[in-house]
């Protein structure tokens, strides 16, 4: 992993019989597993099994906490106070736990999921909220770097991960645009765009412009269409680099 950077994958995205993303395949090639807790997704059998087999390959488990909101999958915006996210991140990342510590595992970070991480990264007061359950379990959170998520995260001392995406694209302002429905990303595209940010401290907007962004971890969707393949080729990457 070049200049500590790890590739993170979101997981166990799916209810009961049904699977929504390609987590044991993109398993081989990820770090940092990020395992829905039960409100956009997630039943108690599918974080048994997430959390079960990342554990035996080493993958290392935070939780995905989203917004209860299964039909819209955790990407339409509700309007919440700050004790509301408190409990809802709180209830969910204590669901996980309790599989975690059935594996014998520890939590290694929070990751908030969709329409919740985009609401956090421009509400300080929500952030907050989120932030505090970081500092009570002592584990970082993974976020977009020059917003709320980091800002916050350095207020109240709690450890920060910057993410790069390279399954989304970016406004020209370094918005994430987040789609109701993944589509797929070309692998070579992929890699093209982390070699870059690599070598050159850019990434391309949808629009062109140049965007300089912060980042430690790379997140690759479990749940796009030939993910696997995506996070394979951005490991190929961060290999290359590494030994040039």
């Amino acid at each position: 992993m070049r200049r500590g950077i790890t590739i993170n994958s979101d997981m166990g995205e799916g209810l009961g019989l049904h699977s929504f993303g390609n987590d044991s395949a993109i398993m081989a090639h990820v770090d940092l597993a990020n395992v829905a807790c039960g409100a956009h997704a997630g039943d108690p059998e599918v974080m048994r099994q997430t959390v079960a087999e990342a554990a035996s390959r080493g993958v290392a488990v935070g939780a995905h906490p989203g917004l209860p909101d299964l039909v819209g999958f955790g990407r339409r915006e509700m309007k919440l106070l700050p004790e509301e996210v408190e409990s809802l991140i709180l209830a969910q990342v204590g669901a996980l736990t309790a599989f975690l510590r059935r594996e014998g595992a520890q939590l290694s970070h929070i990751k908030p999921h969709g329409s919740l991480y985009g609401m956090l990264s421009r509400d300080a007061d929500l952030m907050r909220a989120a932030a505090g359950v970081a500092a009570l379990y002592g584990v970082p959170m993974l976020g977009l770097a020059g917003t709320a998520h980091e800002s916050v995260c350095k207020e109240l001392g709690v450890e920060f991960v910057g993410e790069l995406y390279v399954d989304l694209d970016y406004d020209a302002d370094g918005k994430l645009l987040i789609l109701r429905r993944p589509h797929p990303t070309d692998p070579a595209k992929a890699a093209d765009r982390v070699r870059r940010v690599l070598t050159d401290g850019v990434v391309l907007a949808q629009d062109g412009t140049e965007l300089r962004i912060d980042f430690t971890s790379i997140c690759v969707h479990s749940d796009a269409p030939g993910s696997p393949d995506v996070a394979q080729a951005v490991r190929e990457v961060l290999a290359e680099t590494d030994s040039a």
